[in-house]
């Protein structure tokens, strides 16, 4: 049991920091790109004014409407206007590394819980294929439960998750089969 959540510990510390680092060059990258953006809009105001109302325009508005609007988005906010409209930016989707890294490690240590209950609980003669068989059954419920809450179908979410899983279980007990592990 102490291997187990010693495993559980180790899993959410490298989902969190794979996650963390992931998310913290994607805020880098956006940090960035609004800087080049600000830079921009310093040398280049009446270009950036009219990049805008392209945009505007693309999304169907008169092309006198659309330069109405950029100037007077531009002039209450213009990296706002910019990042939002031009990168895609915004404050709500902007990437949150410490978040993301909470979150992962959360999830992985729901993932993990049941396994670890049932190793607890069970023999081990019986082992492998219960924590196999629960671990597949609780990553199709979580898969189900994400799909749900993003408003998705419940059961195309549940069916993807438990492929996934089922192909990496499949694919780490080969390679502990090659080297001789049991896993």
């Amino acid at each position: 049991m102490v291997a187990g959540t010693a495993g559980l510990v180790a899993g959410a510390m490298s989902m969190a920091a794979g996650e963390y680092v992931s998310v913290h060059s994607q805020a880098d990258t956006e940090g960035a790109e609004l800087a080049r953006e600000q830079a921009e809009l310093n040398t280049d105001s009446d270009g950036e004014h009219k990049e805008l109302a392209a945009i505007y325009v693309g999304r169907g508005l008169e092309p006198d409407l659309a330069m109405k609007v950029a100037v007077q988005l531009m002039s209450h906010d213009a990296i706002g206007a910019h990042a939002r409209d031009e990168l895609g930016i915004t404050e709500t989707l902007s990437a949150r590394p410490i978040q993301a890294a909470l979150v992962s490690a959360a999830s992985f240590t729901a993932g993990a819980a049941l396994p670890l209950l049932v190793a607890a609980i069970f023999a081990e003669a019986r082992l492998i294929p219960l924590v196999a068989g629960t671990s597949l059954a609780f990553l199709a419920i979580l898969g189900g439960v994400a799909a749900h809450t993003g408003g998705a179908d419940v059961k195309v979410g549940a069916i993807r998750v438990l492929f996934w899983g089922a192909l990496a279980m499949a694919i780490t007990a080969a390679v502990g089969a090659v080297f001789g592990t049991v896993v």
